[in-house]
């Protein structure tokens, strides 16, 4: 009686879990859409986080640089225990056979007055001492200065590039987001061409069972049907691999139960202004940043050539030579004149110059160059705009040809490899509108994200 109890209990649980099975699966699935996609990628993706860490990275070089403004502190100590005493002297150590004569007899006299009196000393045989060494420097050629300045660059330029790299980073999972859009709406069109050919496949059997239509109407059909089906295969491949760039892309794990929302891009045919903005992109800002830290590369160069002034203070507290500890502090000033460094400093001053006028070319170069490229962005959406209208005007007339070709086959002057060309044609017409689309929203966010008015 109990075993048949466990075995009720054990075989209601198993019905439970197999039942709600795919209520488990079903609440695990992850729905993407491109605002979700954005943020996720705003919060794990690996190259918006590496460059979050730079700027960490260069806040901290910062904040080690400004350290050089405070005085360098050091803190020693020493102690030591010698088997005999390093400093030992007695009587017998005096050359002078007088003077041992005469020290000899002042020895003697004192002992015989009752007072403890050594004829030898002995120093050093142990002792300890601790010192404070603090160094202030007020001046060394600028280059502490220039150091802090260089490190604010550093700071500046890592932002800079993080913005950057948000900007690109958005772009590329907004072109894979309707990438998987644009394959899953291909598959939907696939879906309904396999419909559409089981509908005439049903005709088409039913005229060949009358003698109306030929065999070869129907291996015709099954050609088409194959090739669909192909399509439709391929497309799935594609589909699978997009989801997992697009998953990699956000940093998020990729699993058969992510989904993608169909989302039909926003198309706005409004054009942007053509004029090129290159003077706000952040790429303008850090070509000048380049030309900036060159410059105070060469004044840290030229301090090294100059006079440096130093104000030290030293410490110490202890009994290294004899048992009574003393105590005693010393101010120093120090000033370093560099002279045979001149010779050298003026040959790498001269190299920061040439680096000087390189950052300088390059600045204006690629300022040219981001002009053309804003301009090439301005004409590719130019051209999609002009081209989606006339892929939606052939979208009308493949729609217009494929009603006239049905009707006229269902009249009987048209053979059925006449409605499966215009249905290609159809099908074509359709497809390049919907890459069309998302062309276009590329090309409209790659110009946005150049003059900085992108989200």
């Amino acid at each position: 009686m109990r075993n048949n109890t466990l075995n009720k209990a054990v075989s209601c649980a198993c019905l439970i879990v197999i039942f709600h099975f795919p209520l488990f699966t079903f609440a695990q699935a992850q729905t993407l859409t491109l605002d979700s996609c954005l943020s996720l990628a705003r919060r794990n993706n690996v190259e918006i986080r590496t460059s979050q860490l730079e700027i960490d990275r260069a806040r901290e070089v910062k904040r080690q640089v400004f350290t050089k403004y405070f005085p360098q502190v050091n803190l020693s100590g020493l102690g030591y225990y010698s088997a005999a005493p390093l400093i030992h002297f007695g009587l017998e150590d005096i050359q002078s056979n007088d003077m041992r004569e005469i020290l000899q007899a002042l020895y003697e006299s004192v002992a015989a007055s009752g007072s403890d009196v050594k004829n030898e000393i002995s120093l050093m045989k142990q002792g300890a001492t601790g010192s404070v060494l603090a160094a202030q420097p007020l001046f060394a050629g600028g280059r502490i200065v220039a150091g802090n300045k260089l490190a604010s660059l550093g700071v500046e330029a890592a932002e800079l590039q993080a913005g950057m790299k948000v900007r690109d980073v958005v772009e590329n999972i907004e072109s894979t987001y309707y990438l998987v859009a644009g394959l899953q709406e291909k598959v939907a069109t696939v879906t309904a061409a396999l419909n559409l050919i089981d509908s005439l496949d049903r005709v088409v059997q039913s005229a060949l069972d009358n003698g109306l239509v030929t065999r070869a109407d129907a291996l015709q059909l099954q050609l088409k049907r194959n090739e669909m089906l192909a399509n439709q295969q391929q497309l799935a491949s594609g589909i699978r691999l997009a989801k997992r760039l697009l998953c990699c892309q956000i940093g998020i794990e990729y699993s058969d139960s992510v989904e993608v929302v169909s989302e039909s891009p926003d198309i706005q045919l409004s054009t942007l202004n053509p004029q090129p903005s290159n003077f706000s992109r952040p790429e303008t800002r850090l070509l000048q940043l380049g030309v900036e830290a060159e410059r105070l590369q060469r004044r840290l160069t030229l301090g090294e050539a100059l006079p440096q002034l130093t104000v030290i203070g030293s410490a110490y507290y202890g009994n290294m030579i004899k048992n009574d500890p003393s105590a005693n502090a010393v101010a120093l000033l120090s000033l370093s004149v560099p002279l045979s460094g001149w010779w050298e400093t003026s040959h790498r001053l001269r190299q920061h110059d040439i680096r000087i006028q390189e950052a300088q070319l390059r600045q204006d170069y690629y300022s040219q160059m981001m002009t053309l490229e804003e301009e090439k962005a301005y004409s590719d959406m130019l051209d999609a705009a002009m081209l989606l209208r006339s892929d939606s005007a052939a979208l009308e007339l493949a729609q217009e040809n494929y009603r006239l070709s049905t009707l006229n086959y269902q009249a009987g002057v048209a053979t059925i490899a006449e409605v499966l060309q215009a249905h290609a044609l159809l099908l074509q017409a359709q497809n390049a509108i919907g890459d069309r689309r998302t062309t276009y929203v590329v090309a409209r966010r790659r110009l946005m994200d150049l003059k900085g008015t992108g989200n």
